[in-house]
Order: C-alpha cells, then sequence, then structure tokens
C-alpha cells in the first residue's frame, strides 16, 4: 500500500535519473576492471614469452582495430585504377597481336606498359602497404605511389588514344576523306597559282628580247636613212598575185625573225616568197631594222604598222569600239590575283593581248590587201621546217579557210569554245563540229569576199559585246566566221602543242612542215620545253652583233 505521504507523482522524477547514473557507473567500473585484467594477463603472457611489444602498445592497437584507417580507401582506389588500366593495356596488346599491326610494334608498346604496373606494384615499399593490414599507413608513401600510378596512367591513355585510329576502321576511313580532301583543295590552289604564275611568265618579256628592241630602235634612230621606206614607190613584188604570200602579226622582233628564217632558209625558190610583216607603231622601227639586216635568200619582206592601214578604227571594226568601253576596261585592269585565281578559264581569256588590234588583223586580210588572192597566215610561235607552196596547189573547193582540225573524240569540239546555253548559238552551229586551229591557215581571199566573212565576223563580235557568246579571243569567231567554209588539211603540215604539250613524239615533229609553239611555254623564254627549243633556236640569228651584245642565249 502506497505511503500518502509519499505520493507517485513526487517519487518518479527523482528516482528514475538516479537509477540512470548509478548504472553508467557500474558499467563504467566493470570496464576498466575487465581491460586491467586483460592487459595483466597479455603482459604476464608477453614476457613469459620474450617478447618485445609493451602492453601499452598492444592496447593502443586494439582499440584502433576499432576503427578504419582513413588511408585504406585512398590506398585501394589507387590500386583498382592501376590494375584496370594494366587490364586495358593487355586487351589492347592482345587485339593488336590479333590485328599484327604494324609489326606488332604496338603489341611490344602495350605490354610494356602493363608491365609497368606490374613492376610499380611490386617495389618493395609499396608492396608492404598492401600485404600487411597491421602496419600503419605512411601517407607520404601512398601520396608517391599515387602520383607514380597517375603518370602511367597518363602513358597509358595517350598512347592508347594515339593507337585508338589503328583499331577503328570507320575512323581511319573517315581520317583517310579528310586528307583527300584536304590534299584536293590544296592542289587545286596550287594549279591556280602555277597557272597564274606561269600566265605571268608566258606574258613578260624577257631582258634578252627587251634589250634587242632597244638597240635596233636606237639604231633606227640613228641611221633613219638607211631603214625608212617612206617616200619610196612600193615594190611590185608586195602585190604581185603570182607569188607566194605571207601575213605576219607580231611585236616580237626575234620571234617574227624566226618565222621569215625558217620559211625561207626551206623554200625551193626564196625569191618567189613575200612575207607581209605588220607590228604596232611601238615596234615598227626595231622591225625595220631587223628585216634590213640581212637577205633572207631573196624574199620580199613588207614591215609596216597596224596604224599605216586607215580603215581599222573603232567606226568599223567592232573589237576597237568594245576596248574603249569602261566595263571591258574594268574587266582587265580592276582584275586581282586573288580574283584571277578562283576561275582559271577566266584568267586565261583576261590576258592583255587580247586588247592588241594585232591580234584580230586576221579578220581583215581582203582589205588589207585587196590585190591578193590567196595568203598564208603565220603566227609568230611557229617554225616552218618544209617548203609551204603545196599548198597553193591544194583545191579548195570553193571553201575559204584551209586548217588543221584539232578534235579528237570528244575534245576539241565547238561545245569546247562556244556558250550553248545562248539560244542564238544553240540554233546556229552543231556542238559536236570538229575545231580547228590558228597559227598556219591558208585562206582563199576571192572565197572570203564571195562569202562575205569580214561581215559575218562584225554581226557576231557586235552580239558578243558582253561576252555571253563565248569568251575573249580570236578562234570562237574565226570557228564562227568560218563554220561552213573550212577545208581540213593534212594534220602533217601542223604540228601543234610543243609549247604545252611534252609527249609529241620526234618523229610526228621531224614530218611536220610547221611546227606550233602554241601554249605558255614559248621557245624564247626561260620555261620553254628544252627538248624542242633547238627546233627554234636554229633559225635564230645569233651571228648578228645586236643579238649578240644583248646575251640573247640559246
Amino acid at each position: 500500500m502506497v505511503n500518502p505521504r509519499f505520493p507517485i507523482s513526487r517519487i518518479r522524477p527523482f528516482s528514475f535519473p538516479f537509477t540512470l547514473i548509478a548504472l553508467c557507473i557500474f558499467l563504467t567500473l566493470s570496464f576498466l576492471f575487465t581491460a586491467h585484467s586483460y592487459s595483466s594477463h597479455q603482459q604476464h603472457n608477453l614476457d613469459s614469452d620474450g617478447g618485445s611489444v609493451h602492453g601499452f602498445e598492444s592496447i593502443r592497437r586494439s582499440v584502433l582495430a576499432l576503427k578504419t584507417d582513413p588511408l585504406k580507401p585512398r590506398l585501394d582506389q589507387i590500386r583498382k585504377q592501376a590494375d584496370d588500366h594494366k587490364s586495358l593495356a593487355l586487351t589492347y596488346a592482345s587485339y593488336a597481336r590479333k590485328l599484327k599491326l604494324e609489326s606488332s610494334k604496338l603489341v611490344r608498346i602495350f605490354a610494356e606498359l602493363s608491365r609497368n604496373f606490374s613492376d610499380l606494384m611490386s617495389k618493395p615499399q609499396y608492396r608492404t602497404l598492401f600485404s600487411n593490414d597491421a602496419i600503419p599507413i605512411d601517407e607520404s608513401v601512398v601520396r608517391q605511389l599515387e602520383k607514380e600510378v597517375k603518370e602511367r596512367i597518363k602513358t597509358t591513355r595517350q598512347v592508347i588514344g594515339e593507337a585508338k585510329e589503328s583499331f577503328d576502321n570507320q575512323l581511319k576511313i573517315q581520317k583517310l576523306k579528310d586528307t583527300i580532301f584536304a590534299v584536293n583543295e590544296q592542289l587545286t590552289k596550287s594549279k591556280k597559282q602555277g597557272a597564274f604564275s606561269s600566265l605571268i611568265a608566258a606574258k613578260s618579256i624577257p631582258k634578252s628580247l627587251h634589250c634587242l628592241t632597244m638597240r635596233l630602235m636606237e639604231e633606227r634612230i640613228a641611221h633613219p636613212e638607211k631603214y625608212t621606206d617612206e617616200g619610196k614607190p612600193t615594190p611590185p613584188e608586195v602585190e604581185d598575185p603570182n607569188l607566194y604570200h605571207y601575213a605576219l602579226f607580231s611585236d616580237n622582233v626575234v620571234a617574227a625573225s624566226v618565222v621569215v628564217n625558217s620559211a625561207t632558209k626551206n623554200a625551193k625558190e626564196p625569191w618567189k616568197h613575200v612575207f607581209h610583216v605588220v607590228t604596232d607603231k611601238m615596234n615598227l622601227g626595231a622591225m625595220q631594222v631587223m628585216f634590213k639586216l640581212k637577205d633572207y635568200n631573196g624574199a620580199h619582206v613588207e614591215v609596216k604598222a597596224v596604224e599605216d592601214y586607215k580603215f581599222l578604227n573603232s567606226s568599223y571594226v567592232p573589237v576597237l569600239r568594245q576596248l574603249e568601253s569602261a566595263n571591258l576596261q574594268r574587266f582587265y585592269f580592276e582584275n586581282k590575283l586573288e580574283n584571277a585565281t578562283k576561275d582559271t578559264t577566266n584568267m586565261k581569256f583576261r590576258n592583255p593581248k587580247y586588247l592588241s588590234i594585232l591580234n584580230h588583223l586576221r579578220f581583215y586580210l581582203p582589205e588589207m590587201y585587196p590585190k591578193l588572192h590567196k595568203v598564208l597566215f603565220l603566227d609568230d610561235d611557229i617554225v616552218v621546217q618544209k617548203d609551204l607552196t603545196g599548198l597553193w596547189k591544194i583545191d579548195m573547193d570553193g571553201k575559204v579557210n584551209g586548217a588543221v582540225e584539232t578534235c579528237f573524240g570528244s575534245f576539241h569540239r565547238y561545245a569546247q569554245y562556244m556558250n550553248f546555253s545562248h539560244p542564238l548559238i544553240k540554233a546556229r552551229f552543231n556542238p559536236k563540229t570538229c575545231a580547228w586551229a590558228y597559227g598556219m591557215n591558208f585562206f582563199d581571199l576571192d572565197a572570203w569576199r564571195r562569202e562575205k566573212c569580214t561581215e559575218e565576223y562584225h554581226y557576231w563580235q557586235n552580239l558578243n559585246e558582253n561576252r555571253t557568246l563565248w569568251k575573249l579571243g580570236t578562234l570562237p569567231p574565226g570557228l564562227i566566221t568560218y563554220y561552213s567554209t573550212t577545208k581540213p588539211l593534212d594534220k602533217s603540215w601542223h604540228v601543234l602543242g610543243l609549247g604545252y604539250n611534252p609527249s609529241i613524239s620526234m618523229d610526228e615533229i621531224n614530218n611536220a612542215a610547221v611546227v606550233h609553239f602554241n601554249g605558255n611555254m614559248k621557245p624564247w623564254l626561260d620555261i620553254a620545253m628544252t627538248q624542242f627549243k633547238p627546233l627554234w633556236s636554229k633559225y635564230v640569228d645569233y651571228e648578228l652583233d645586236f643579238v649578240q651584245s644583248c646575251n640573247f642565249g640559246i
């Protein structure tokens, strides 16, 4: 029975804490008594066995064993990373061995990487970290191990990254495609730059040629009475239709002299040959001196300036009128390197030679030589190797132009020279028609006058003022003008390509009546092809003092 003097509500708040405190004191004393007894017992056993470890250290290790060493997880992670990369290196070595890559070079590399990890873990200072958990972990040793493992991991990843493409075929294919694309881009750029450089080299005037022109002009000024034809009657041979007449339009004194030299030296009756040389006003004096310095085996040479033909003015000649337009001048003179190399075809037709009326005189032969019936037109980059009088014996069948055709297969057809997307061109011409070459063309001037070829040329040239029918040049309008009035000649009369094609056979060249150095590698330039240059240089008058003084080399 509960005592009424001490109610339960007053006893419980006091008795419960007191009981809890008494229990804690009892447990603590029991633990200390047990530890002391255990320590005394262990000390007694160790002393009796002769051990060297003191009882205090055993107690410390026993207590620490209850806890986890903070360096242990870090050490385990380092070891796992090392083992993972060791296995990765062994895997790549096995795969490389299977593929037999690079004569097992990669096999040796990956095997060496795997051994590096094994050797690292076998070092005495690192081996003890994993062999005995009782020994405390030295943090400085762990730090050094981690550093070396990271270095080897970095090396392994780098080697794997570099060698990965050897294992990934798709990656190799893509890399090859990228390489091919980059090389093609570089090749295209180099071709355009090379074409531009070649064009500059081809159209530049060599120092020796400029020197010769100046020396000849100096001679003309010093002795005008010896070289002028002013006031003298025209020699009858110049207008005699019974002789063999040649038309040669050039501003290059050496090239023009080689044409005349080669033609007269290979002619059976050179005194029956008449050469009509036309140049510009600036080079007239030099040309006059050049052709007065020797006899040319009795051949007749007439030298005139284009300005002497008064009918050649802008009111009559469409090209001269077009050359005065601002658009055409901008097309030539505002051209820049970066724009020129974008299109090598357009770059070719930006050649300043197309500004010269000398290039278009070939369309006015009947008016320049009204008393003649037949004329052989020659470019100044040709060499005559045989007597050409056989051309005058060819039956022209009423045709105007005798020329050698240049087409083969699908090449050198009308489609390559004209814009067949234009309705006028498409309606009038067949794109598969075989083209022919300028350089050596035999013209029947009577048929020319009958067919009104000059008027035909004017009609189409006026239509092409904005260059939509064809690019600049004289071959496209020539193909148009003589579309149905050209007679094909045997190819042995005229062999082309000595200025760009090194594969022409010497048999073909030796059998040719005329060889043509068309292309950029003209024989008077340093870039000329050495195997063909002697064909031209043997007709240069090296014995002349003017040529020798300018060091005009072979």
